[in-house]
Formats: structure tokens, C-alpha cells, sequence
């Protein structure tokens, strides 16, 4: 007996002999089929396993849909409670498909010493990209801040590294949805400015 592995497929190929006619074992985990082999179906074998291997295509990896809900800009138009704090962020999002893009404008009040060539002016605006799941009710983002054309950053101003917020989606309709953050605990009431229609690409 003659034997060969292919991962997920073992092929066992059974001699004649005098009293038996030879025999073709495909087992593929636990089916096994075996195939009667005549001297002209032995020759054919060659030809048919490189017709069979040469039809496999892989697919390729594609974009994920996301949420039908949330494609689109979103803009919030109005930071609650922003009297009262010192530091705010106002947000713009992007969804489309699985992916995620942040533009998030931050005004503080406080005077960070050392920092007058990012901070001076006590306004300014940082960048993310990644994706995002939605959970129940929930919303996951996984992102990085990137540079202001969504690169890739690795050194300058602000924050570097990952952007990991996670929002409640507390209400939401057709052109509104209010999220509330649960890093800071704070509402944010966002207005669709720009529905997008998912069309998913190749990554």
C-alpha cells in the first residue's frame, strides 16, 4: 500500500493482486470512499487531480458589512455639559461597512505648562481609524490615532497608540443616535450629516 497526506485528505492507493482488482482510498476525516481501479482510470488519475486542485480558488478577504444602522457621518453639534468642564471633546464619526473614523476637536481650560507648541492655544483636533462591532446595545470601537489623513502615526502631538472607547447606544432613529461614553460617562448626541451605502472592498 502506497500513501500520501494532504492535510485534510489521505489518499490510499490498494495494489492488485491476484485475487483483488487494485482500489483508490479517498478518506477525507471520517468518509472514506473507494474507487475500483481499472489500468485506464489509473492513468487518468494524474490529469483529474490537476483538473480538481487547479479549480480551487480561495476567496479573497473582504471588507465586513457592519451595521445598516450606523452607515454614515454622524456630527455632534452640541457638547452637553460643557460649561461645567474643563476639558470637552466634540465628535465627528464616520461608519462605513466595519470601518471607523474619528475626528475628535477638544477644548480645555486648563493651562498644560511645557506644552504651549500642542496645547498653546487650549484647542485641538486628533484623528482615529480602526473598526467597530455592535453588541446588543453596545457599540466596540477598535481603533489608532493616525495623522490627519488617517496614516499611520507613530510620533508628534497628542495621543499615540490605540483608541478604544466603548458607547451604550442609548437611543437612536433615522437621522439621530444619542451614545453615552463609558470612559467618561458622558451623552453624546450625534446628527446624521451624510448616509453612505456599504460597499464592501477587498482588504
Amino acid at each position: 500500500m502506497k500513501k500520501t497526506g494532504v492535510h485534510f485528505m489521505n489518499i490510499y492507493y490498494m495494489q492488485a493482486t491476484p485475487s483483488k482488482q487494485a482500489v483508490l482510498s479517498i478518506r477525507f476525516s471520517a468518509f472514506d470512499f473507494r474507487v475500483p481501479l481499472s489500468p485506464f482510470v489509473f492513468c487518468l488519475l494524474p490529469f483529474a487531480f490537476i483538473l480538481l486542485f487547479s479549480s480551487c480558488k480561495f476567496n479573497p478577504a473582504i471588507q465586513g458589512k457592519g451595521s445598516d444602522f450606523l452607515q454614515g457621518e454622524w456630527q455632534q453639534d452640541t457638547v452637553l455639559y460643557k460649561d461645567k468642564l474643563l476639558e470637552y471633546t466634540g465628535h465627528h464619526f464616520t461608519f462605513t461597512c466595519d470601518s471607523f473614523y474619528a475626528t475628535l476637536n477638544t477644548v480645555s481650560k486648563v493651562n498644560r505648562l511645557g506644552s504651549d507648541v500642542c496645547f498653546g492655544n487650549g484647542n485641538w483636533t486628533e484623528y482615529a481609524k480602526g473598526t467597530y462591532t455592535v453588541s446588543n446595545d453596545s457599540l466596540y470601537v477598535r481603533a489608532t490615532f493616525t495623522q490627519s489623513n488617517f496614516k499611520q502615526k507613530i510620533s508628534g502631538c497628542y495621543r499615540i497608540g490605540q483608541y478604544l472607547p466603548i458607547f451604550i447606544i442609548q437611543k437612536y432613529s433615522e437621522n439621530t443616535i444619542q451614545l453615552l461614553d463609558l470612559h467618561r460617562h458622558l451623552p453624546l448626541i450625534l446628527r446624521l450629516k451624510n448616509k453612505i451605502k456599504c460597499i464592501p472592498k477587498p482588504l
